[in-house]
């Protein structure tokens, strides 16, 4: 068996980013930057008013001092007057600051009757005044290469004009499920017969990961079917999960389907629980991923290794899903597998702690509902004591 994060770094070496491709501005949420976005010009563009009031000579200010209010400068509306000596411009927020003035008065320290304005205090130069590229000047890298763009990078990338720029190309991904005992959701159910999870489950992963999933395809245990299914999806796809049937048992025929298909097996087993039996191989740029058939296993391996691939392929950093937190409870250790346990996190003053969902049998799928992320308990011996800090896997 492969130690667990000896396998993930297998997986990652092989997951090279995919290219770019350049995205409209309305459909880049959710998209991974594939190089640096430079601003073309200042934000903001011009000086203007961060308040609604008078625009002014910071000279004539003073409390009791009249000024004549000569122009107006409202939003995309600039005033065309220059103010002089004496002289005021009434302006809203947001509103280009006009040529002579300097400063703004609030409409609040203010008493206007008709085309005269009444100070009640002193301001100084640039009061309340926003100046040209006080949030972005002209050539300043705004968004790194690798930042997964979000409401806060669209409003960036807007404010400085870029209609499209460059993104990962997200990967697509084949679903290939295996068993004789799969049935669909809507099917009665029959003795022996299981309702596919994996196929409603895995597809809302990869959209969760970035990926695009191209087909899921389901195949039942005879040779021939299954290799056409997994020929088929190597044929369409970045990366290929397989769920299931990769045991050595007399119906278990994916491991020799991969195999006719020319496709390199790098590991196939895990020291972790729940996932034991995942592969990982490739043929050529595509990755392949042999998941466990049990629902819960084949959830927690595609986000422990699937996931990183697809988030490298896309051109993002895979150990941005990572943090500590403390165990809420006692978690017992197994001798020779890491654990990925299934937990909800609280944010306390110490910082996160982790609560265990309930019972972790890898049968449990209920188990994964209200789950936040997965506590991964070294191997050892004895009981990982509660406080202990460890690595979890964020959901």
């Amino acid at each position: 068996m492969f130690q667990f994060e000896e396998a993930r770094t297998v997986v990652l070496a092989h997951a090279t980013a995919l290219g770019s491709e350049e995205v409209a501005i309305e459909g880049a949420a959710g998209r991974v930057l594939a190089e640096d976005v430079t601003a073309g010009q200042d934000v903001p563009a011009f000086e203007n008013s961060a308040m609604d009031g008078f625009a002014l000579r910071a000279a004539d200010s003073g409390a009791g001092v009249i000024l004549r209010v000569v122009d107006e400068s409202r939003a995309g509306h600039p005033a065309s007057a220059t103010i002089g000596v004496g002289e005021a411009c009434a302006i809203s927020t947001g509103a280009a600051i006009p040529a002579g003035a300097d400063a703004v008065i609030r409409v609040e320290d203010t008493r206007r009757e008709g085309d005269r304005v009444e100070l009640l205090v002193a301001v100084e130069r640039d009061n309340d005044v926003r100046h040209a590229g006080d949030d972005v000047r002209t050539g300043e890298v705004v968004l790194r290469a690798g930042t997964t763009i979000g409401a806060a990078e669209l409003g960036v990338l807007a404010s400085v004009g870029r209609a499209t720029l460059p993104a990962g190309r997200r990967p697509r991904v084949a679903i290939v499920t295996t068993g004789d005992e799969l049935i669909a959701v809507g099917e009665p159910l029959r003795p022996g017969a299981v309702r596919n999870s994996g196929a409603h489950v895995l597809p809302a992963l990869v959209g969760a990961a970035g990926g695009v999933t191209v087909s899921v395809a389901h195949a039942h245990d005879d040779h021939a079917v299954i290799r056409d299914a997994i020929a088929a999806a190597l044929d369409a796809a970045d990366v290929v999960a397989i769920t299931g049937g990769m045991s050595v048992g007399a119906h278990d025929h994916v491991g020799a389907a991969l195999a006719e298909l020319g496709v390199q097996i790098h590991f196939d087993s895990v020291a972790l629980r729940p996932g034991k039996p995942t592969s990982f191989g490739s043929r050529g740029r595509t990755l392949v991923f042999g998941l466990p058939g049990n629902p819960v296993s084949s959830f927690v391996t595609f986000v422990l290794f699937a996931r990183p691939a697809l988030l490298a392929l896309a051109g993002s950093a895979p150990e941005r899903v990572r943090t500590k937190a403390a165990l809420a409870e006692p978690c017992e250790r197994l001798a020779t597998r890491m654990q990925a346990v299934r937990c909800r996190l609280e944010l306390r003053e110490d910082g996160w702690r982790a609560h265990a969902t309930g019972p972790q049998s890898s049968h449990i799928l209920t188990s994964m509902v209200g789950a936040d992320a997965f506590a991964l308990i070294p191997a050892g011996d004895g009981v990982a004591p509660a406080g202990e800090r460890v690595t979890v896997e964020l959901l």
